[in-house]
């Protein structure tokens, strides 16, 4: 029963930490209107990591030299993403951008067959095609993918490899260092990006309504969504994790409708459909396959 109830813990975890990241998408996309976006994921992930040292200064140096390594590799990974993602959505709608990045579900288990040498099925590889296909619906422009699309895609694959590996080395008693260590890792990636790029120095929001959605980002999508990730992924097998972050993309497209103004069109609604689809079949099907499986073989 303790098993069950950390394992819920863990999954209503992931589930708010994707809420909240589909609702900084409309959010994100109006503050780059004033504040560049090197500069903007500087000041968000500072205060983030300002935040973690504050609340647990001693939690990193409780960490193994290895999963020191193993944390700043994750948090560079996730660092890049982070930039080329919110570059993308400067010129890309936000329900769109939402459900590229979302992407990273279908890309989870290609990356981790590759470097984990797992099988891929004939389902994984329709879902493949399916969400393919989907990203062509939501981006395409004749026969070429627009700028923002594509590098949004890129971080959508770099995401991927940041689950995988995460999933890997996390453990329960390192997911507080380790989310505190790649958030740092973050915040000085995007720092040194944003101080060599663009005017000198780094650029603050000016608007106190921009500085309440820095704050909201650094520390409920950022510090806090960091380390519910890092936690859950410990407690929960990876096709559980990705069935719930798949949710990520429909916040998107929902916060977007309802609060950044979007309007619903038809190719948002088929082509986001279709990768959602992808998304969920590639997960929820194999594991009601085995599930079903497991209780035959009980009775």
């Amino acid at each position: 029963m303790n098993d069950r109830r950390t394992s819920l813990l863990a999954a209503v975890a992931l589930l708010t930490m994707t809420a909240s990241w589909g609702s900084t998408f409309f959010l994100i996309k109006d503050l780059l209107d004033r504040v560049p976006t090197v500069d903007f994921l500087a000041v968000r992930f500072l205060v983030a990591g300002a935040a973690m040292l504050l609340v647990a200064p001693r939690a990193i140096a409780r960490l193994s030299p290895e999963t020191r390594r193993r944390a700043l590799l994750l948090g560079g990974v996730y660092g890049v993403a982070q930039i080329l993602q919110t570059s993308g959505l400067a010129h890309t709608p936000a329900s769109v951008s939402g459900f590229i990045t979302g992407l990273y579900v279908v890309a989870t288990p290609i990356i981790a067959a590759w470097l984990l040498r797992t099988r891929i099925n004939a389902l994984t590889w329709a879902a493949v095609a399916l969400a393919t296909a989907g990203l062509g619906v939501l981006t395409l422009d004749g026969f070429s993918i627009g700028y923002g699309e594509a590098i949004t895609l890129v971080a959508a694959i770099l995401y991927a490899c940041h689950i995988v590996g995460l999933g890997a080395w996390s453990t329960p008693s390192d997911a507080l260092g380790m989310s505190i260590l790649q958030v740092l890792v973050i915040a000085a990636i995007c720092l040194v990006a944003a101080l060599t790029t663009g005017a000198p120095g780094v650029v603050l929001p000016e608007r106190g309504s921009d500085w309440v959605s820095v704050v909201y980002m650094a520390l409920v999508a950022g510090a806090a969504a960091m380390l519910a990730q890092t936690w859950a992924q410990a407690h929960l097998p990876p096709t559980r994790c990705a069935i719930i972050m798949s949710m990520e993309p429909v916040f998107a497209a929902f916060f977007a409708v309802l609060l950044g103004g979007e309007s619903i069109t038809g190719r948002m609604v088929v082509g986001g459909s279709m990768v959602l689809a992808a998304m969920v079949a590639v997960e929820v099907l194999p594991r009601r396959r085995i599930e079903a499986e497991v209780t035959h073989l009980v009775v």
